[in-house]
């Protein structure tokens, strides 16, 4: 399952969360996922078009003050595609019995640029950069930021940083909507 929201949607972050909700609430085959979920922003501060998951990661931490939030990738402490392969043995070993919720930056078609992705299938960090770093997650939120190309990396460097944040802001909402109203 996939659901798709653009940047100017001004219902974007409400969207996501029922997404996101919808997607947590349906029974999974062989999973019993009963504890909270758990964040892993992924991305680096290093370049403006990777630094989605962190810039997210940081946001989600300031609006879920005051809540039990496991939450891993923040400007101050990021989690790269390359610590995915660690990552995912620790979180396996730690958070046994809750979902995973990965966001990372995306490489996409020229009209894809501004969409917000989430799908019930695990992220593919690297991807973008033809890297195969092994996959995250239960579930993956995905901010399209730059048009696929040879050398999507590079145009991850020249993204620009409004629409990053704008983005982070949007997802930032989302989920802390999500966790404050799982807490109720």
């Amino acid at each position: 399952m996939e659901f798709s929201f653009n940047l100017y949607n001004a219902h974007a972050s409400d969207g996501i969360a029922m997404a996101l909700d919808k997607l947590l609430s349906a029974p999974v085959p062989n999973k019993y996922k009963t504890a909270p979920p758990v964040i892993v922003c992924i991305g680096s501060d290093l370049a403006i078009g990777d630094s989605l998951g962190p810039v997210c990661g940081s946001m989600i931490k300031y609006k879920t003050q005051g809540l039990n939030v496991f939450l891993y990738g923040t400007l101050s402490a990021p989690v790269t595609a390359k610590d995915v392969k660690h990552l995912r043995a620790f979180l396996k070993e730690t958070h046994r019995n809750s979902p995973i919720i990965a966001i990372d930056a995306a490489v996409g078609d020229a009209g894809d640029i501004g969409l917000i992705k989430i799908v019930d299938k695990p992220l593919m960090p690297g991807s973008g950069a033809n890297k195969r770093l092994g996959c995250i997650g239960d579930f993956s939120v995905m901010g399209v930021v730059a048009e696929k190309s040879v050398k999507s990396y590079a145009l991850l460097n020249t993204t620009r940083l409004n629409l990053v944040y704008t983005m982070s802001e949007i997802i930032a909402n989302a989920l802390s909507l999500l966790l404050w109203n799982g807490k109720k």
